[in-house]
């Protein structure tokens, strides 16, 4: 008796339905014309000449290290369609894994954290041997024009506020940093004051939870510190003046750490807790004989022009550091910071300006983060009064 065989079984797959077959080319035409959009969009910005193809400081280091290529795709990816991409992957990551991007990090509950204070920088030892020469090499060409020169070391937030950084890590190799480069700078006489000391009793409060600066508290205790070192420096701030502080009402200040993890654009209840900050107006407290005194000097010189210059970042520029120092030191200060300057640009727009080198100040006080301490070098121009 014969055993029945089962039909050998065929591995060729049954043939796609006739609605299969209809749709099949959608996914294609949809990515044909994402594709498009983004060409074109990116080519829009090409053409408008806002993208620089090649920095004009081009070294071989920063070609085998991709720095070239990064830095014309993230031009790029200002680009319309990369933009409204960015956002809506941002909102997505933000929401679903409570996660920031490669720019910022999460802390404890509605704290961010600035990612740069957390790099380990390429050639860190050497960047920061190259800034310590060159600070001390301004402090000298500074002293030969009777100006005194004062660093002061801004501390990172996550240093500061390490206990609200929860699962987020700090190298431990980062600790030793500004103490390092301060020492190198002290020895060859140059003046420096790490604002460390004079945070740390604030602790987390001396900055603010989802921006990457100081509060007011952290700002008017860094104010008062400087002040103290440059009365212990023997040199007096003028003209003297009186400055009377005044609170405004709470309000809502929005954190540029929100804005760099790309979830600004949210509404609020979504984004990180939003902060109140009741921000303090200062007003010159004036009288009849001094105004009087102040517009005979205005005829006949420069004599009421401030001799305390300020540079650095936007650290002098936020939760009005300017105003406490002013305060702080008794007299109004020339606040010539920058924005995005990181180490160097507010130096090279200071020591480049007419402000400078027609109205040379007595004191120069220089804030320096110190998550710019080991970055790459960008080199110093000034301008002597002889320019």
């Amino acid at each position: 008796m014969k055993t029945p065989t089962n039909p050998p079984s065929s591995n060729v797959p049954p043939p796609p339905s006739n609605f299969a077959v209809r749709i099949s080319k959608l996914p294609a035409y949809a990515l044909f014309g994402l594709l498009g959009v983004g060409l074109i969009s990116c080519g829009a910005l090409l053409l408008s000449g806002k993208v620089e193809m090649l920095p004009p400081n081009l070294t071989p280091d920063d070609v085998m290290h991709g720095d070239v290529t990064h830095k014309i795709a993230k031009q790029l990816s200002k680009a319309w369609l990369p933009e409204q991409a960015a956002d809506l992957e941002r909102a997505a990551s933000w929401l679903l894994l409570n996660d920031t991007g490669t720019r910022v990090r999460v802390g404890c509950p509605d704290w961010l954290f600035l990612t740069d204070e957390l790099k380990i920088n390429r050639h860190a030892q050497d960047n920061a041997n190259i800034k310590a020469r060159a600070v001390i090499d301004l402090q000298q060409q500074l002293h030969q024009q009777g100006i005194t020169l004062l660093v002061a070391i801004v501390p990172d937030k996550s240093r500061i506020a390490a206990d609200q950084l929860c699962a987020v890590d700090r190298p431990a190799t980062l600790s030793k940093r500004v103490v390092s480069w301060s020492s190198s700078l002290q020895q060859a006489g140059v003046s420096v004051l790490n604002l460390a000391p004079a945070l740390q009793s604030l602790g987390a409060s001396a900055y603010l939870r989802t921006d990457t600066h100081w509060s007011e508290a952290g700002a008017n205790a860094a104010a008062q510190a400087i002040a103290a070192q440059v009365k212990a420096m023997d040199i007096e701030a003028t003209p003297r003046k009186t400055f009377e502080a005044h609170a405004q009402a709470a309000a809502l200040r929005p954190g540029d750490l929100v804005r760099l993890a790309g979830i600004d654009w949210l509404s609020l209840h979504l984004q990180p807790k939003p902060e109140s900050v009741a921000a303090t107006q200062f007003i010159e407290k004036q009288d009849a004989a001094a105004e009087g005194a102040d517009d005979l000097d205005d005829l006949f010189g420069d004599d009421n022009l401030p001799n305390v210059a300020l540079i650095g970042t936007s650290f002098s520029r936020n939760s009005n550091f300017a105003g406490f120092l002013q305060k702080a030191l008794g007299a109004p200060v020339g606040n010539f910071s920058k924005d995005g300057g990181e180490f160097s640009g507010g130096a090279n727009q200071y020591f480049s300006n007419p402000a400078f080198t027609q109205t040379p100040p007595k004191l120069v006080i220089w804030e320096i983060p110190e998550r710019d301490l080991q970055t790459p070098y960008v080199l110093i121009i000034m301008k002597t009064q002889a320019d």
